[in-house]
């Protein structure tokens, strides 16, 4: 059974930062983060190809350039979420995605909140 867990989420003040992580149960492919706030639509925040340890390409959410970075570690199945600057407006549930054969795997997702 594949399984993604997440981790990192927590409450934050309006500049600070925080770090995800997400410990995939297999490699993938793809691998992203999302995000959700509750009667909205699961949103992409920013997504990671590799293959074996070369990346291939990572793209962005408009509304977290420059602000976010995501990496990953693919020896141990790793992707990760550095986000700083952050704003109240990046309050959500945040899921780490794993896409292998066109088949979307997902975490239960871990909150984020940004308040003072």
């Amino acid at each position: 059974q594949v399984q993604l867990v997440e981790s990192g989420g927590g409450l934050v003040q309006p500049g600070g930062s925080l770090r995800l992580s997400c410990a995939a149960s297999r490699s993938f492919f793809t691998m992203g983060w999302y995000r959700q706030v509750p009667g909205k639509q699961r949103e992409l925040v920013a997504q990671i190809t590799s293959r074996g340890s070369t990346i291939e390409n990572t793209n962005y959410a408009d509304f977290v350039l420059g602000r976010f970075t995501i990496s990953g570690d693919n020896a141990r199945n790793m992707v990760y979420l550095q986000m700083n600057n952050l704003k109240p407006e990046d309050t959500a549930v945040y899921y780490c995605n794993g896409r292998r054969a066109g088949v979307d795997y997902w975490g239960k997702g871990t909150l984020v909140t940004v308040s003072s």
